[in-house]
């Protein structure tokens, strides 16, 4: 009798402690490429994402590439977070997904760095809908040596600055510059000071240089930011507190 009093406690305590276990609040995918000079930065957002949605008791699936995205696979998530990954080589039920995904809004979207590596790379065409998403914009040139910056925050009653000082420095970064100013088609959050680099490029826009901003020409709550090259980016609160910002305020609806 006692032992069977003992097992019915366990068991009791056992379902009590499963149902306090909640579910996750929403679900995200994000796409890294699987190799390349990025994969650091990559490696380390990976940790860093893990232990936010360990913490904010939400969940997070990486893949590496395209092949398993169409229209089932996105339905399971709320929040798409491209991680260094080029809008291109894509496959073409996947290009059909994500333009539906984000046309329709049926989740958020988070663009890193390479997601505005756009144009004609590798044999492959532009990706004219992406072209378009991220403000009729086209790759022209990049600081292949690096430089240090300062960022200054253009909206900041944006929720995606909310907490972000309002500049920040930006220590290693291969700045990109477009063929045009994206700003006539996008809500920028975010310019960097082209004259605060150390050491000093020719390679600038020449003035305007936006580097955080959202498209509101778009369902989808979406926020592109350019900086994600190197891993210690994480090292700063700044960015961490945008990154975070971001994933919140793309995910509510």
């Amino acid at each position: 009798m006692r032992k069977l009093l003992l097992l019915l406690f366990c068991v009791f305590n056992l379902n009590a402690a499963s149902a306090q276990i909640k579910s996750p609040r929403f679900h995200v995918i994000a796409l890294y490429e699987n190799g390349g000079h990025h994969i650091e930065y990559s490696k380390a957002a990976r940790v860093w994402l893990d232990k936010l949605a360990a913490d904010s008791n939400f969940s997070i699936d990486y893949i590496q590439n395209t092949d398993s995205i169409d229209d089932k696979f996105l339905s399971k998530y709320q929040l798409f977070i491209q991680l260094d990954y080029a809008p291109y080589a894509w496959k073409d039920k996947a290009v059909a997904a994500f333009e539906k995904y984000i046309a329709e809004g049926r989740g958020g979207w988070i663009g890193f760095h390479h997601a505005t590596l756009i144009g004609e790379f590798d044999g492959y065409p532009m990706w004219g809908w992406f072209h378009q998403f991220m403000g009729d914009i086209e790759f022209k040139n990049y600081i292949a040596t690096f430089v240090k910056a300062t960022v200054n925050v253009e909206d900041k009653q944006h929720p995606v600055m909310n907490g972000v000082s309002p500049t920040f420095t930006v220590e290693k970064e291969e700045w990109y510059t477009y063929d045009k100013d994206p700003r006539p088609n996008v809500h920028v959050l975010a310019t960097v000071d082209e004259s605060t680099y150390v050491p000093n490029s020719d390679i600038k826009m020449g003035g305007d240089h936006p580097v955080v901003w959202t498209n509101l020409n778009y369902k989808a709550r979406n926020v592109y930011i350019f900086m994600g090259h190197s891993p210690i980016l994480f090292e700063s609160k700044d960015y961490r507190t945008m990154f975070t910002n971001a994933i919140f305020w793309a995910t509510a609806k």
